[in-house]
């Protein structure tokens, strides 16, 4: 053998599939995109979402997984990390349906409250959110920030959302904001690095951090900006400088387990706190245990909301136990959760600590009948003065009924109910309803779509609510009321207090159908509607370039 074969040795190659390339990032967006925005089961069911929401969501959507994906890339590097890959993959999949199922926002989220008010003129208030979303580089900050510089300024609320900031004009923001710092109150950075690759959002969060450390705040925004633990760490300085802070929103941030730790870790003493709000994350049980020990320091929390952050009855449990020591609690929104029964259970032991609960939100929490009747007979004690309850997609049936309405009875100043997506047939509606005819002037809104209603049952909703002077709207959609009941409950509205204006769409209504055979076909459809999706979303691989 000749010394040139000796000497050869066969080249191995290294095929590297993390991190994706910015162009494969944005085809995934775009893909993403037309698929939200694309006729579907739920779309007919969810609504379907204009391009322009599409596309926002996609383009979070991909942010937030990718921050995660990446995250789990750097702690557990795999070579040529197919994991972060398969995770990237599953996340998107996940929050794509969480999206169709949520359907198109008829509202806008909360904003930042940096509006003018009469205590405040009009020149304390910074808002460059207006208009469409764009990139901001140095010029253009330096000149749109300008009106921050000038001397004798009396600005306390800035809000920074829906603009992206580089790190050429992060570092124009930073020493403006630096120097007007003792005066804010308010700061609204949600969504301020959209689209900015990983580093550089780290790097203008930790601009911004620097800047703002040691203002004292009453309201912070830092939503939308697909933090995951790093993001929150880059805000270190700021969070930790926090000592006053009344309103702290952390929406849509990728915050995992590890995120929300760090957050919990950052946060300083937080009994000044009055809202708390973490939806939308991927926070999971052991996540929730973190922001339970954020809820034990803050006593004083009258509006907590972590709806939609994956947190099962592992976390649930000690969640809804750490909400007992808030009791000036006025709002609390949990839905979206896998709480099951036993999270059920425990928050029924809490809700009686909580006397000044005005709004309760317990929407797709797995609660079934043992959960539902727990929280009812605690209610039915605790809380007469509660205005909003909403319980949808959580099992009840006929059995949860009598407990429900003895609760229902006790609450005269409801003004709004929503048990949707239930199993309750006429048998449930009968006795449900017979606890809504009396009293109850103050209600305004009744939804009860997707129960199985037949025709006695939808007659039943519509005398409850007929003669309530300010009612609003009766959802009684999704069901299976045949064209004579739907006359009925007409003739019944009609000859009440009430037009038929509040009588909602029945577009979904079967008058064919029947429960029995509707819970069959549910359950089929069920199965259509995840194969459906899945053969989407196999479209939605991430194509690594060469």
């Amino acid at each position: 053998m000749d010394s040139t074969s000796q000497d050869f040795q066969p080249r191995t190659f290294s095929i590297k599939l993390w991190p994706p390339s910015e162009s494969t990032r944005l085809m995934l967006v775009e893909r993403m995109t037309k698929n939200l925005s694309t006729e579907s089961i739920f779309s007919r069911k969810y609504g379907l979402l204009g391009k322009g929401e599409a596309h926002e969501n996609a383009k979070k959507i991909e942010e937030i997984c990718f921050a995660s994906a990446d995250e789990h890339f750097r702690k557990e590097p795999d070579g040529d990390g197919s994991s972060a890959v398969q995770l990237y993959a599953k996340e998107t999949s996940k929050m794509m349906l969480e999206v169709l199922k949520r359907g198109p926002r008829t509202t806008a989220e909360p904003k930042a409250p940096v509006v003018d008010t009469p205590l405040e003129p009009a020149d304390t208030v910074f808002d460059i959110s207006g208009g469409k979303r764009a990139f901001i580089e140095a010029d253009e900050a330096k000149e749109l920030l300008s009106p921050l510089t000038k001397p004798g300024n009396s600005y306390k609320r800035i809000c920074f959302s829906n603009r992206s900031f580089g790190i050429d004009a992060a570092k124009v923001a930073g020493p403006i904001l630096e120097s007007i710092k003792k005066q804010l109150t308010e700061v609204d950075i949600s969504d301020f690095v959209a689209g900015r690759p990983e580093d550089e959002a780290l790097d203008v969060m930790r601009i911004f951090s620097k800047a703002l450390e040691g203002s004292v705040l009453r309201y912070l925004n830092i939503s939308d900006n697909a933090l995951g633990e790093k993001g929150v760490r880059a805000f270190k300085e700021l969070l930790h400088s926090q000592e006053n802070l009344e309103e702290l929103y952390v929406m849509n941030d990728g915050i995992s387990e590890e995120a929300a730790k760090a957050l919990s870790e950052l946060i300083p003493s937080t009994e000044k706190l009055k809202v708390l709000h973490f939806h939308n994350n991927m926070t999971g049980d052991e996540g929730a245990m973190s922001i339970a020990e954020m809820v034990k320091r803050s006593p004083n929390i009258e509006s907590f909301r972590c709806s939609a952050t994956r947190i099962g009855s592992d976390g649930g449990v000690p969640l809804a136990e750490a909400l007992g020591t808030c009791t000036c609690l006025k709002k609390l929104d949990l839905r979206d959760n896998l709480f099951g029964v036993d999270a059920g259970i425990a928050l029924s032991k809490t809700l009686p600590k909580l006397p000044d609960l005005v709004e309760l939100y317990l929407s797709d929490l797995n609660l079934e009948n043992k959960g539902t009747v727990a929280i009812a007979n605690a209610l039915k004690q605790s809380a007469p003065q509660l205005e909003v309850l909403e319980m949808a997609g959580n099992e009840i049936n006929a059995k949860a009924a009598p407990a429900l309405a003895e609760c229902l009875t006790a609450m005269q100043s409801l003004k709004k109910l929503t048990l949707a997506e239930n199993e309750l047939k006429d048998d449930g509606a009968v006795i449900i309803a017979k606890s809504l005819e009396e009293g109850h002037t103050d209600l305004k809104e009744l939804d009860v779509s997707t129960n199985m209603l037949m025709r006695v049952g939808a007659r039943c909703f519509a005398q409850a609510v007929t003669n309530k002077p300010g009612f609003v709207q009766l959802n009684i959609n999704g069901n299976f009321i045949s064209d004579e009941g739907i006359d009925e409950v007409k003739e019944i509205l009609k000859d009440g207090k009430n037009s038929l204006d509040v009588l909602g769409p029945l577009d979904e209504n079967e008058p064919e159908g029947d429960p029995e055979d509707g819970a069959e076909e549910e359950d089929e459809d069920a199965e259509d509607d995840d194969g459906g999706l899945d053969s989407k979303l196999q479209n939605l691989k991430v194509e690594q370039d060469d």
